[in-house]
């Protein structure tokens, strides 16, 4: 069975979908709708800015999603997922890419949820940190004995955790951590501490957004960050999504998932190929490739 998977944040490059645009007249076309929806030119910004231009959340998110789910419309009747995934920000280019929501719709939703994220940034100062090499259980229980907030975020895969929170604590989590045998514990160059309850107030401003925004049954399941479960209703969608800043990315337990429910041929639309090394590092066996328009 065909697992389609999107990456998120930090899967951005300068030059990013331009070989799309210029190779299919579908590309082109929604690559210029998305100029007018979002009131700025952001394939200037993915085909030509430098690396901080495309730093910015309210461009990083927009940007990723386009190329991820432009790809999967340019793949045409080779684009037949049997289920999907998205690592947090990819939840939304799979929703589109499924069915659930219009390319319109997907895009107004993650520029708002970009933006309410660097609201949320601005106003508190929070931080990520990689942790490499121990126990999920160890992380967990030293983050609950930490004064202030820190919290698991993105169970990647197996031995590579990512915890978010306040600045402070975060350090704190890494001395005591490495201190516990963590073979590494990495603050990460981001703005903000997402999937924690740091993003309270985005959650709201979110919330708002996607209840006044129109759901469609899947044409497959989905399988969603929160649960690590396959869903196809659209209310239990939306509920999963609004949850999602605040709660980790359970990305190790729904690949398992996908798996123990027949999914054996991972392939990842979208930049990058981050997401293929977690599914080999969660199971070796696994067939894992990029989405290619010549598929």
């Amino acid at each position: 069975m065909k697992a389609y998977i999107f990456p998120g944040q930090g899967a951005q490059f300068s030059g990013m979908g331009l070989p799309l645009y210029e190779g299919t007249s579908i590309a082109k076309s929604l690559f210029e709708q998305a100029n007018d929806i979002l009131g700025f030119n952001i394939t200037k910004i993915m085909f030509e800015g430098s690396v901080d231009d495309l730093k910015e959340t309210k461009v990083t998110q927009p940007a990723i999603f386009l190329h991820s789910v432009i790809l999967a419309k340019s793949l045409g009747k080779h684009f037949q997922p049997d289920m999907v995934a998205g690592h947090s920000l990819g939840e939304f280019s799979a929703l589109v890419a499924n069915g659930t929501l219009r390319f319109e719709d997907g895009l107004k939703l993650v520029s708002q949820r970009a933006q309410a994220m660097q609201k949320a940034c601005d106003s508190t100062k929070g931080t990520m940190a990689a942790v490499l090499g121990l126990e999920n259980e160890i992380i967990e229980e030293t983050c609950k004995s930490i004064e202030g907030i820190v919290v698991a975020a993105n169970y990647n895969c197996p031995g590579q955790l990512v915890i978010s929170g306040a600045v402070d604590a975060i350090h704190k989590a890494c001395d005591q951590l490495k201190e516990k045998g963590a073979r590494r514990a990495l603050v990460l160059p981001v703005g903000g501490a997402f999937h924690s309850p740091l993003m309270a107030p985005a959650k709201e401003q979110l919330a708002a957004a996607i209840e006044n925004t129109q759901f469609r049954t899947p044409s497959c399941p989905i399988y969603q960050n929160v649960t690590a479960m396959p869903v196809l209703k659209e209310s239990e969608i939306k509920m999963n999504l609004i949850s999602q800043l605040t709660a980790p990315v359970k990305w190790t337990q729904s690949v398992q998932q996908m798996i123990k429910d027949g999914g054996n041929e991972f392939i990842e639309v979208g930049p990058g190929n981050v997401l293929q090394g977690l599914v080999r590092k969660i199971n070796r066996e696994m067939d894992t490739k990029a989405a290619t328009i010549e598929n």
